[in-house]
């Protein structure tokens, strides 16, 4: 078990190059993936995803984990949910007796992009993946991440099959035939190239259950989601395509947080380290791919000394888990989390991410619990990230129309 599932990584690492592909955890979780009831009408006639609610259940680990219908007829197929990313991409190894990879010959919509196809060219501004021609003159992509895994295969059209009458118009895929892990990747960020800009999908959301309970599941909503009416939004900050800045991710779901407190007391750190400086270092983006929260050292110093200054002498000396979160410590964690207190993520227009006391730290094995905030400046960042296991028990919403991200309290796991 690793601080971040290698989503983060990956994302960590490529932010600086703006790069959307994304690598993912090694979990082999499975669920069935259900659609709201839709009327049928005689003759079918093939209705965009922005017009009708899609909702499937939620797996998670240290990852977000959902089950899609990909290709024609449907394979299901399990995609690591990413808001940090832009292209999605499955397993599609040819093996016999049939996986639970995709298979492409199976499917009447699959189709491979030739090294003739304008996104075979790495000048497209937002799409920088590396790309070759193979030995048959088709698109393939090759990626290696800084943790050792890799993922590789060809660019291809595929589209997902929710119901007869439903489904998505051909999407730009990643087909890996090789790869290092079992799972493939659901890219949901703001690039033209993610999920919800070509399935013209203006709205969708998630609830992440408590991982305290692993049989338990949340839902994952394409679409409207009922239980908006009592969300409470904030206004992303957005760039224009001039202002491009070296640190900065322009495809990342960027939120304007101003404050933490812990235990009731709001620390002294300046609204300004959480937002992006001239080279774009301090943004604070909200990313379901990983799995902790990371805060630039102006306010992981901060913190940290809050966090000492209630429970210090119990402090686990000398450990840091992965590479960049040393608040770790032995014993009753749920001790240990009373005297460190709620922890609270306040954002502009009175929106908040409460953290109770019960959930501030982290199982990561061996009888170690660690506070969930890293150091992301340690892995290379200069970003604050908000991780998934921060938005536990906590609807998320991206409304993309209105530009915007929605926060509602709720009891996940289901």
């Amino acid at each position: 078990m690793a601080l971040f599932s290698s989503v983060s990584l990956c994302m960590l690492i490529l932010l600086s190059f703006f790069s959307f592909v994304s690598c993912n955890d090694s979990l082999s979780v499975s669920f069935p993936l259900t659609s709201l009831p839709l009327s049928t009408p005689t003759k079918p006639k093939l209705r965009s995803l922005s017009s009708y609610n899609v909702k499937s259940s939620l797996k998670y680990s240290m990852a977000l984990v959902v089950t899609l219908p990909i290709g024609t007829p449907p394979q299901q197929q399990q995609m690591v949910l990413d808001t940090g990313s832009q292209l999605s991409w499955i397993q599609c190894h040819n093996k016999t007796p049939p996986t639970t990879s995709f298979h492409p010959a199976l499917s009447s919509s699959f189709y491979v992009l030739p090294c003739t196809h304008p996104l075979c060219k790495p000048r497209v501004p937002d799409f920088s993946l590396p790309t070759t021609c193979d030995r048959n003159r088709l698109c393939h992509y090759e990626y290696f991440y800084a943790d050792g895994t890799y993922a590789e295969g060809n660019l291809v059209r595929e589209k997902l099959t929710f119901s007869p009458s439903q489904t998505t118009p051909p999407l730009i895929l990643g087909c890996a035939t090789a790869s290092s892990d079992a799972t493939g990747i659901l890219g949901m960020n703001l690039g033209r190239f993610s999920f919800p800009s070509q399935a013209k999908i203006t709205k969708f959301s998630y609830c992440v259950p408590n991982r305290q309970t692993p049989t338990a599941t949340g839902s994952f909503y394409l679409g409207n989601n009922p239980n908006s009416p009592r969300f409470r939004y904030v206004s992303m900050l957005t760039f224009p395509q001039s202002q491009r800045m070296p640190n900065l991710d322009p495809f990342a779901y960027t939120l304007p947080m101003h404050a933490i407190t812990i235990n009731g007391n709001r620390l002294n750190i300046q609204p300004s380290v959480f937002r992006p400086n001239a080279g774009g270092s301090g943004q604070t983006m909200i990313d379901s791919g990983s799995e902790f929260t990371f805060l630039v050292d102006a306010a992981y110093d901060v913190v940290r000394a809050q966090i000492m200054k209630a429970v210090g002498p119990r402090v686990k000396k000398g450990y840091v888990y992965g590479g960049a979160a040393d608040m770790c410590f032995d014993g009753n964690a749920i001790e240990i989390g009373r005297l460190i207190g709620d922890v609270v993520f306040e954002f502009d227009q009175g929106v908040e991410i409460v953290v109770p006391k019960e959930r501030v730290l982290a199982d990561v094995g061996g009888g170690v619990h660690c506070v969930g905030i890293g150091r992301s400046e340690r892995l290379g960042a200069a970003s604050n990230i908000i991780g998934n296991f921060h938005q536990q028990n906590l609807w998320v919403e991206f409304d993309l129309a209105n530009r915007r991200v929605g926060f509602g309290a709720a009891g996940c796991s289901g």
